[in-house]
């Protein structure tokens, strides 16, 4: 083997033992910041779905206005691909009281209000109650305790006509 064989041989390893480095940092950058999930909400005066992470605590404010009219959409598809737009469906939506979305808000740090009241009480036991469902076409919410909210949420594990169960999408 040449010199100058050597020489190439010993670039070509410095380069791979780099790019196998670049690479492993990136992995384990990824994994130490995993990126937010992100969720389908529902404006109401719009009329549309719009997607904003996951972690925001409805009602948030909408696409259209100031009005804080976004709330949670649980979508499913009827074909089985969520792709397909034409085969989406909001089957509920889903929002906070006051109440637990200043808790759930002041435990996240997003609240600009916490440090002037005193820390919450709400239990996670107590919190389903304080969740709040409806169809996008009802008027009335119902706690998601009740026994008209379990009606609900059945939705999204009942087949449909064509005997295939929704699957549940995600953006």
């Amino acid at each position: 083997m040449t010199p100058r064989t050597a020489e190439k041989l010993k670039l070509a390893g410095a380069v791979a033992a780099l790019s196998l480095a670049a690479v492993g940092f990136v992995r384990f950058y990824k994994s130490s910041n995993p990126a937010e999930g992100r969720a389908y909400f529902y404006d109401q005066s719009a009329k549309r779905l719009f997607v904003a992470p996951h972690s925001s605590v409805p009602p948030i404010k909408g696409i259209e206005g100031e009005e804080e009219d976004g709330l949670r959409a649980v979508v499913v598809s009827t074909s089985g691909n969520c792709q397909d737009a034409s085969s989406r469906k909001v089957v509920y939506l889903e929002t906070y009281t006051p109440e637990l979305k200043h808790q759930v808000e002041s435990r996240q740090g997003k609240d600009p209000n916490a440090a002037d009241t005193p820390p919450a009480t709400i239990r996670r036991g107590e919190a389903h109650a304080l969740i709040l469902v409806k169809r996008p076409e009802e008027a009335d919410w119902h706690p998601m305790t009740s026994p008209e909210a379990q009606e609900i949420l059945k939705t999204i594990s009942t087949p449909g006509p064509d005997g295939k169960m929704p699957v549940v999408c995600v953006p």
